[in-house]
């Protein structure tokens, strides 16, 4: 199998995980090669996730290793089946590499939590609200970006409208509600977009207001997004340069307990609603 030359975040996950269990159990990549049937060095690239293994190759190495967490394994080797190509692949070169990253991520979650402390989240955001924040990017983006932007960012929406749709519980801050991006009406139109999502049986919305007072964190967006183990849950944070991509135990529990704690003092998802009804009526 031909090396990759631009593996994704799911590809570089699935290379560290086999590396950490390979790691765990002492076992040498020489040794990891000679089980597997394959060079030393294509081991090196497997880790690094610029090369496939198949899932027979993962139930091997995991026996190799006496992995005896088998739902933890069989989700590595679901992981490594060769699947059909996500709708987010035909962006892969005209936008951002991260930005597929994260429609791949949404899409493989079982169920999603975030935080938002200035921004309305993006899977619950109006045409026009979004099309303001891409047009409020520096350095300025062509109209044709603007537009491909704007197609993935509906596309990655319809996880929430499928069949089987995502649970999603998102926590959103006073202060996102109360900024008027593209000005009143498009804010009101947000505000009640926001309102109605809020009502579908897999979305929880709760906000926090101005008088729930401190919360930890940096006030930046946090997205977790909890795999069909724990050890494979991921934490995604937003900055200027791009989504970052976290994966340790540690990152992973702090952020959890930073959800946790913002849960804890938002309001019951009826009180979210009136709340941003109340926001609404006041533009």
């Amino acid at each position: 199998m031909a090396a990759r030359t631009s593996p994704t975040d799911r590809q570089r996950r699935l290379g560290a995980e086999v590396r950490k269990m390979r790691m765990s159990a002492g076992v040498t990549a020489e040794s990891a090669a000679a089980i597997l049937g394959v060079d030393r060095g294509k081991i090196s690239n497997i880790e690094s996730g610029a090369r496939p293994i198949s899932p027979e190759r993962i139930r091997t190495l995991a026996g190799a290793c006496s992995s005896t967490d088998e739902r933890f394994v069989d989700a590595l080797a679901d992981m490594a089946r060769p699947s059909q190509r996500g709708w987010w692949e035909q962006y892969r070169t005209s936008l951002p590499h991260g930005l597929g990253d994260v429609a791949e991520l949404e899409s493989h979650a079982v169920r999603m939590r975030a935080a938002y402390a200035i921004h309305i989240p993006g899977l619950l955001q109006t045409t026009d609200h979004a099309l303001a924040l891409f047009r409020a990017v520096v350095p300025p983006l062509p109209e044709h970006e603007v537009a491909m932007r704007l197609t993935h960012r509906l596309q990655r929406q319809h996880v929430l409208e499928e069949p089987n749709p995502t649970p999603y519980i998102c926590i959103v801050h006073e202060a996102a509600l109360r900024m008027q991006f593209g000005g009143k009406t498009v804010a009101r139109g947000q505000l009640y977009h926001l309102a109605k999502k809020a009502e579908q049986p897999n979305v929880r919305l709760l906000v926090i207001p101005f008088t729930a007072g401190v919360f930890p964190g940096a006030g930046q967006t946090v997205f977790y997004a909890e795999g069909p183990v724990p050890q494979l849950d991921t934490v995604q944070i937003d900055n200027s340069h791009g989504p970052d991509f976290l994966h340790s135990e540690d990152q992973l529990s702090k952020y959890r307990a930073h959800l946790d704690w913002m849960e804890q003092i938002a309001l019951e998802p009826d009180q979210s609603r009136d709340f941003i009804h109340r926001i609404a009526r006041q533009l």
